[in-house]
């Protein structure tokens, strides 16, 4: 079984859409990051960066931090959506998506959603970044069905929980129409809406 150590986050709903996705099962245990919980001594004894979301693998006492490891593990475990000839490009898309899409979106949402007014630097600088990984992920999906190739990998799992935040963004999701595409696409399956609303509050993925 499947311990998940997470908050309402979209790093968070990478883990739970894919636990989803692999149908292992898990329960979740909730983080309250609003009062500061990921800084507990306790919690910094499985997440060194004070951070969610961690999993705890019972069936073999092992414990993991930081999302893409995770989603590694959890494609590894099941093999699912983490095929073995097409780990390369995989592992390039995510990445990019750890370093990259997620970080920019996340400060974006900073400065944009959270603070607006308070640093025009800020939010110029973000939103036109934001809107330059839109237009990259869009460039990419016109000529791939999904981000590493034909096939849904954790590329995708990885990637779709910050795009799902485009109401946030203001960039316009419905201009892009690849991107639109693909997140319709996923929107549309089960373990993905399930995920999603990882903690069953009927938390419905925005419409593009």
């Amino acid at each position: 079984m499947i311990e998940l150590l997470t908050a309402n986050t979209p790093n968070g709903k990478k883990i739970s859409i894919m636990l989803e996705e692999i149908k292992l099962n898990y329960k979740i245990t909730k983080i309250n990051i609003d009062k500061d919980e990921q800084f507990s001594s306790e919690f910094k004894k499985i997440s060194p960066f004070r951070k969610i979301p961690v999993i705890i693998d019972h069936d073999n006492n092992q414990t993991l931090f930081e999302s893409g490891a995770i989603l590694m593990y959890l494609g590894e475990k099941s093999g699912k959506f983490y095929e073995k000839k097409n780990r390369t490009i995989i592992n390039q898309w995510l990445m990019g998506q750890m370093a990259y899409v997620g970080p920019m979106l996340g400060q974006h949402h900073q400065f944009h959603h959270y603070n607006p007014g308070r640093s025009e630097f800020g939010e110029k600088r973000y939103f036109k970044i934001s809107e330059r990984i839109y237009k990259e992920l869009d460039e990419r999906l016109l000529t791939s069905k999904f981000l590493a190739g034909k096939d849904y990998s954790i590329a995708d799992i990885a990637t779709f929980p910050w795009i799902a935040r485009h109401e946030w963004h203001d960039i316009g999701l419905k201009k892009f129409k690849n991107l639109t595409r693909w997140y319709e696409e996923i929107s549309e399956r089960e373990a993905v809406q399930k995920g999603y609303d990882l903690l069953n509050r009927n938390e419905i993925i925005p419409k593009p």
